[in-house]
């Protein structure tokens, strides 16, 4: 968490948003078997709220399409996040919130593996590591605080 009321990135990058995609006839028909694709992922993540600013993981280039990627014969699902510094100390939180919306919004036959972008965090095999290890998860969401936390995070953000 930041010290006090100091934000560690006072001044982020702010990127546009993507366009949301038509659903067509076939998607809606549940008899049809529907492969997941990187756009359907990037969907279910990119609105995760940060948990600094009032702006979305998508906004901020947290997220982005191409650093996600699906193999649906291996039910495997990789996510790649870019924290908007190198010191960034939310990377574990914000991780453990893409990885929730997934969980929670995929079958139960997909394995969900959340990985900081190569290159782009100071202590990026620290927090990868943290977000592999299933028993350490798992404990930070029996964390009353931090299920909080995580819950806005991956509340949808009501816009006035």
């Amino acid at each position: 968490m930041p010290l006090g009321d100091q934000l560690e990135n006072q001044n982020p990058s702010v990127f546009g948003k993507s366009e949301d995609r038509s659903t067509t006839l076939e998607e809606e028909d549940d008899s049809v078997v529907d492969d997941f694709d990187r756009r359907e992922i990037f969907d279910l993540i990119r609105s995760i709220n940060d948990p600094e600013h009032p702006l979305s993981l998508e906004e901020l280039h947290v997220v982005q399409e191409d650093l996600i990627h699906v193999k649906n014969n291996e039910n495997d699902v990789h996510v790649h996040f870019t924290p908007t510094i190198p010191h960034c100390s939310m990377a574990t939180l914000i991780g453990l919130s893409i990885r929730v919306k997934l969980l929670r919004c995929l079958p139960v036959r997909f394995k969900v593996k959340v990985e900081v972008t190569p290159g782009t965090h100071n202590a990026e095999q620290q927090v990868n590591k943290q977000l592999a290890d299933k028993e350490r998860v798992a404990a930070a969401l029996e964390n009353p605080h931090l299920i909080k936390v995580i819950n806005q995070c991956v509340a949808p953000r009501i816009r006035g």
